[in-house]
């Protein structure tokens, strides 16, 4: 059974909101002052899927994927760009207000650049058995499968090609598989995700796969199948060789962004503690002016970036630890000496170490963040420490999304 909703607002996911006497129901797809006709979602009474546009929105746009509706990948490509970018740049801002803070909010940065750089292609048996390699399903279990991606850089151009012929070699597994593609000056690099143990014959076909299709790299859980080229992108002046499966920024215009705002608001500091430093595409660049001490708890990623640090002539020193920050945080001790500390946690934040950053006295702080609700608790640990927040930048570099970047200053009063 089918009913009508009208539409007040986009919600933080991105869907449509339409407020009711049982509570919010959330539409995809949907524009705020649209009245739309939706049927019950199945297992979910406060979500609705929607049947077809009655009054559409001045500003709905064309999408410009075929897939877009079907395909997970993206919420809001039927959207203006001035009005998605306003909704973008609120939600830095609702997420501050929830824990009682403002600041100075810049615009909003367009980081999408080329596109996207790397991408997890999902491969499963769908209906009939059929293989099916693509994106998931938004807010389902089905893969919905693709032949082109409009938001991908070119320099990920074959890998829905090659993703395919990975996941049709390992079909007759009947193995749910992810495969990790990253665009690199050697070409695509691909790690695979959830084949199990496979026979010596299995692995020389995937071997022949990455032969054919030109690969830089193909690892299995980080296990070297076939290698032909060195996986590496430029950070700054230096070279990063990647790990297998390597957390990269999305896009390289996105990197080339965020790392701009940090390489500012670092200016003048002498010496800087690089927190989560991943490969390092902050440390490194900040190395070619302050000296750098660079912890993150992935141990292949820091070994990167020691090996980048040690072959690039001109940075000053950079020291690297492997080190849980979420189980052992940089003591107010340890942090004592810096000029700067730059912290760029995962989505969960680092609720332990702004709490000794809180403590500690260190004049300036810098925040990355990829999630405005964790970034916020953080931030308010900090003010109610004695900082203050001076500045927000928000990136966006996952267009289409209802994800969203920042860069933050907040500064010891």
């Amino acid at each position: 059974m089918s009913e009508q909703l009208a539409i007040a607002r986009v919600g933080d996911m991105g869907d449509g909101i339409a407020d009711t006497p049982a509570g919010p129901i959330y539409v995809p797809y949907t524009l705020p002052n649209e009245t739309v006709e939706v049927a019950q979602w199945p297992g979910h009474p406060d979500r609705r899927h929607l049947i077809k546009v009655d009054i559409a929105s001045p500003e709905r746009s064309a999408p410009i994927c075929p897939h877009f509706g079907v395909c997970g990948g993206c919420a809001l490509q039927h959207w203006t760009d001035a009005s998605y970018r306003g909704w973008k740049r609120e939600l830095v801002m609702l997420a501050l207000e929830r824990v009682g803070l403002a600041s100075p909010m810049d615009d909003l940065i367009d980081a999408h650049g080329e596109g996207r750089r790397r991408a997890v292609f999902h491969a499963r048996n769908g209906d009939h058995d059929l293989l099916e390699v693509g994106f998931s399903a938004r807010k389902a279990h089905h893969v919905v499968a693709i032949d082109r991606c409009p938001v991908l850089a070119p320099g990920l151009d074959g890998a829905i090609t090659a993703a395919w012929a990975i996941a049709e070699k390992l079909a007759a597994m009947r193995k749910p598989l992810d495969i990790q593609v990253t665009a690199t000056q050697g070409g695509l690099d691909i790690d695979l995700r959830g084949s199990g143990p496979l026979a010596p014959l299995r692995m020389q076909e995937l071997a022949e796969v990455a032969g054919r299709h030109h690969l830089a790299r193909l690892t299995r859980h980080g296990e070297i199948v076939a290698q032909q080229a060195l996986p590496t992108v430029r950070m700054g002046r230096a070279q990063v060789v990647l790990p297998p499966g390597a957390f990269l920024q999305a896009t390289a215009a996105g990197e080339a962004a965020l790392a701009g705002l940090v390489e500012t608001h670092c200016q003048g500091a002498g010496k800087v503690a690089d927190l989560f430093c991943g490969v390092g595409p902050f440390a490194l660049r900040l190395a070619e002016r302050a000296r750098i001490v660079a912890a993150d708890n992935d141990a292949a990623a820091v070994a990167a970036l020691r090996r980048a640090a040690d072959t690039t002539a001109g940075l000053k020193p950079i020291e690297t630890q492997t080190r849980d920050l979420f189980r052992r945080p940089f003591t107010r001790d340890e942090l004592k000496p810096f000029d700067a500390v730059l912290f760029d946690p995962p989505r969960q934040g680092a609720q332990a170490q702004a709490c000794a950053i809180a403590a500690s006295g260190v004049p300036r702080v810098v925040a990355v963040s990829c999630n405005p609700a964790t970034f916020a608790r953080d931030a308010r640990i900090l003010v109610d420490g004695g900082y203050q927040l001076t500045c927000v930048t928000p990136v966006d570099q996952f267009r289409y999304s209802a994800h969203v970047e920042l860069v933050a200053l907040l500064q010891k009063m």
